[in-house]
């Protein structure tokens, strides 16, 4: 995440960060959080498309699988995670095998169960993608995150704050 001395500060003020309203600071922060990542999902959908031609929900499926051992997860797991209907995933899911980007197994001894796991074509496509797709998030959320939305993310996040310090900076 952007240093707070270099984001922006001719922003408005975002009304959840303003305080003195009805909601507790976790639940302002959580709404600053909510606008942070509506403007990193616009950002990144041009960027997916363009560097990984797949859709942004496709996306979210292939990062989740790329934290996830090489064995792969199960599709109930990944739709519980993403909070996707089952069929919706299914969907994506075989578009992503299309593209020959996941793979697709049955579970042993469990007849309906479906393991999902990164191709090693995905798992490099990932890799070369990985700067731009983190200068991107960098760039949204320094966008629309002021010094005061930065605090609070941090007050949700406490360890948000001393991130870049103890693991080098990322962007």
């Amino acid at each position: 995440m952007a240093d707070p001395e270099e984001l922006r500060t001719d922003l408005p003020e975002c009304p959840s960060a303003q305080g003195g309203g009805l909601l507790p600071k976790e639940l302002r922060a959580w709404m600053v959080m909510l606008a942070a990542m509506g403007a990193v999902e616009q950002e990144l959908r041009a960027v997916v498309k363009e560097r990984l031609d797949v859709s942004h929900d496709e996306f979210l499926i292939l990062c989740l699988l790329a934290e996830q051992p090489k064995q792969g997860v199960r599709m109930t797991r990944i739709a519980e995670l993403l909070g996707r209907p089952k069929t919706r995933l299914t969907y994506q899911i075989a578009c992503l095998q299309h593209a020959g980007l996941v793979t697709r197994k049955s579970v042993c001894g469990d007849k309906r169960g479906i393991e999902v796991a990164l191709t090693d074509k995905a798992r490099r496509l990932l890799e070369e993608a990985s700067g731009t797709l983190a200068s991107t998030v960098t760039r949204a959320l320094s966008h629309v995150m002021g010094p005061d939305q930065h605090e609070a993310m941090c007050g949700l996040l406490p360890e948000l704050a001393g991130e870049g310090e103890e693991s080098g900076d990322r962007g």
